[in-house]
C-alpha cells in the first residue's frame, strides 16, 4: 500500500454506488486531482453523469468534476481501482460485493454505507472481511450530510480501520481545505455509531412534527446517546467513540437537519404517512427503518433496555400512539445518565 504524496496522483480510485454520498465521494477525489471512475447499475444514470456531468436524481444542482468517469462494469471498476469506496445500501451490499470476491486482492477497501446487515447483524467491514480477504479494509462515517459537502462546507469525518496505513492512504486522498479527516482505531464502534444514530434521526423528525420544543429534542439526542452507548458496551465497542465525530456528531446533524433521509421519514411518518408511500417519496434509501428492525430485535435477545427505539418501533411496526412513544422516555428511569460510567 502506497502512502507517499509524491505518489498519490498515480492512485487509481472507484466508487461503487451513485446515491448523493458515493457521487459526493466520487467528486471530493476528482477535485483533489484524482482520476476517478463512479460505477453504477442504470446505463441510463451513467450516460447521463458522463454526459452531462450532473446526477440529476440525487444531486441535481451540483456540476460535477470531468475527471470522474461513470461505468456500469462493476468487476472491471474493481479490479482497475487501488483503492475502492463503496456506498451501496446494506440490503445490497453483500449480494454485490459477492460479485466480485476472489478477484481483487491487496485493494484498500473503505465502507461508505452505514447500516447494518439482516440476520448476521453484521456491520459492513465485517462483510467485506469475509468476501475479501487479502484486501485492506476500513470504514469512513461521521456527520457528512451530502448536499452541504458539495456546497464546500466545513465537514469532518473519520476514518477507521486496523490498519494505520489505511487511515493515512485516506486521510491523504480525501482531506481538503473543507474536508477533514479523523483516524481511530474503533472500526466496529463508528460503524455501530452510523447505523445506530439512524434511528435517532427518525424518532427527531416524527418528534418535529408535533411541536415539542428545544427541551424534548435535546432530551431525545442526549437519551438517544446514552443507549447507543449502552448497546456499544455490550456488544464490545468503545462507548468513548461515541462521543466523537461518528458518535454525537453524526447524532446531532441528523437529528437536526431537515436534509437527513431519516429525518424526513420521521416527519413523514408524523404527518401521517405509510411506509411504503414514504419510501415512494423520497426515491432514495432511508437505512434507518430496516436497522430499527434489527436492533430492535437484538436488544431483545441481549436484554439491553433501549426505550426510544423500543417506542418508535412499536409506532412504526404495532401501531402505537405516537403521543406514548415520546413520553416512553419521560417515564422510564435509568438510575443513571449515562450508566457504563460508573460500571
Amino acid at each position: 500500500m502506497k502512502t507517499d504524496s509524491q505518489k498519490m496522483t498515480h492512485v487509481k480510485i472507484s466508487v461503487l454506488g451513485g446515491g448523493s454520498f458515493g457521487t459526493v465521494i466520487a467528486n471530493l477525489c476528482a477535485m483533489n486531482g484524482y482520476e476517478v471512475t463512479l460505477w453504477v447499475r442504470s446505463a441510463r444514470q451513467a450516460n447521463e453523469i458522463n454526459t452531462t456531468n450532473i446526477n440529476s436524481r440525487y444531486l441535481p444542482n451540483f456540476k460535477l468534476s470531468k475527471r470522474i468517469t461513470v461505468s456500469t462494469d462493476l468487476i472491471q471498476t474493481a479490479q482497475k481501482s487501488d483503492v475502492i469506496f463503496i456506498a451501496i445500501p446494506s440490503v445490497a451490499f453483500r449480494e454485490t460485493i459477492q460479485l466480485f470476491s476472489g478477484l481483487i486482492t491487496e485493494k484498500t477497501v473503505i465502507s461508505l454505507t452505514k447500516g447494518i446487515e439482516s440476520g448476521s447483524f453484521y456491520m459492513m467491514t465485517e462483510i467485506l472481511q469475509d468476501i475479501l480477504p487479502g484486501n485492506f479494509i476500513g470504514a469512513l462515517s461521521g456527520p457528512n450530510l451530502a448536499k452541504e459537502l458539495m456546497n464546500k462546507s466545513l465537514t469532518a469525518s473519520v476514518i477507521a480501520s486496523k490498519n494505520p496505513a489505511v487511515c493515512q492512504l485516506v486521510q491523504t486522498i480525501l482531506q481538503s481545505a473543507y474536508f477533514r479527516i479523523y483516524a481511530s482505531t474503533d472500526l466496529y464502534g463508528i460503524q455501530l455509531g452510523g447505523a445506530l444514530k439512524n434511528i435517532y434521526a427518525i424518532a427527531s423528525g416524527l418528534a418535529s412534527t408535533m411541536d415539542t420544543g428545544q427541551n424534548t429534542q435535546s432530551m431525545l439526542i442526549t437519551r438517544a446517546l446514552a443507549e447507543m452507548s449502552r448497546l456499544a458496551v455490550k456488544l464490545g465497542a468503545n462507548p468513548i467513540t461515541f462521543l466523537g465525530l461518528a458518535g454525537v456528531g453524526d447524532l446531532i446533524v441528523t437529528c437536526t437537519s431537515p436534509l437527513s433521509r431519516n429525518f424526513q421519514v420521521g416527519q413523514a411518518f408524523g404527518q401521517g404517512k405509510l411506509l411504503p408511500e414514504i419510501d415512494q417519496l423520497l426515491g432514495q434509501v432511508a437505512e434507518g427503518v430496516n436497522t430499527l428492525k434489527l436492533v430492535k430485535k437484538k436488544a431483545d435477545e441481549i436484554c439491553i433496555e433501549m426505550p426510544i427505539m423500543s417506542g418508535l418501533y412499536a409506532a412504526f411496526f404495532e401501531g402505537k400512539s405516537v403521543i406514548k412513544m415520546l413520553y416512553h422516555e419521560m417515564i422510564h428511569h435509568e438510575k443513571y445518565d449515562l450508566e457504563f460510567t460508573f460500571e
